[in-house]
């Protein structure tokens, strides 16, 4: 599990902004430590709004997981992809910390109310600690919408690594945070905002 003090690095450019996003702020803290700042490390936002009003709608072709399998689920994706089945995890597909919105949300919430006790920067892990593989995501949801995901192997994408899940137990430590929320529901709620909003917020 990642902590909070391991060393940073990046594999991709979009990891690579965040780093930047981290140290742009360390360094206006350095600069002026009367600053309230609070850095939090999501891991894998999925799920909905339990009403089915919020969800993900993503503008184009869905890049993540979970709006996959949703779209895939509800037809209007014929496959979904998977990359590489050969990593070193016990069933061959990429493992990952997947967290609830509404978690996240509250987060949020306790994250904002530490920082108003005092100046200080403050760096977060937002997970649940338990990494999920691909093919353990696709039987959770099928579960859920009572669908058959169809699949299909491609190659590893560059960059992609086998496992990574969160230890979040400075969050709770700090934050008095934890996730509440597990798989089913994360898989549960998406498909709700799924097939309450076919065509999203259009």
């Amino acid at each position: 599990p990642i902590k909070e003090d391991f060393p940073v690095s990046s594999t991709n450019p979009y990891g690579r902004s965040k780093l930047v996003i981290e140290e742009f702020l360390k360094d206006i803290f350095l600069s002026d430590n009367s600053w309230k700042i609070s850095i939090l490390r999501y891991f894998n936002p999925v799920g909905a709004h339990k009403s089915g009003l919020i969800g993900e709608n993503p503008i184009d072709f869905p890049n993540n997981l979970m709006p996959c399998l949703s779209q895939v689920a509800f037809g209007n994706l014929k496959k979904l992809k998977v990359f590489g089945d050969n990593y070193e995890t016990f069933d061959g597909s990429g493992i990952r910390d997947y967290i609830h919105v509404e978690d996240l949300a509250n987060g949020h919430l306790r994250a904002l109310q530490e920082l108003v006790k005092k100046p200080q920067i403050l760096t977060a892990n937002l997970g649940t600690g338990k990494g999920y593989s691909v093919f353990e995501m696709i039987k959770a949801f099928e579960k859920a919408s009572g669908k058959v995901i169809d699949y299909e192997i491609l190659d590893r994408r560059k960059g992609d690594i086998a496992c990574c899940y969160s230890d979040p137990s400075y969050a709770a430590e700090k934050l008095g945070w934890k996730a509440k929320h597990g798989i089913d529901k994360m898989c549960k709620d998406a498909w709700r905002w799924q097939v309450s909003n076919p065509n999203g917020f259009s």
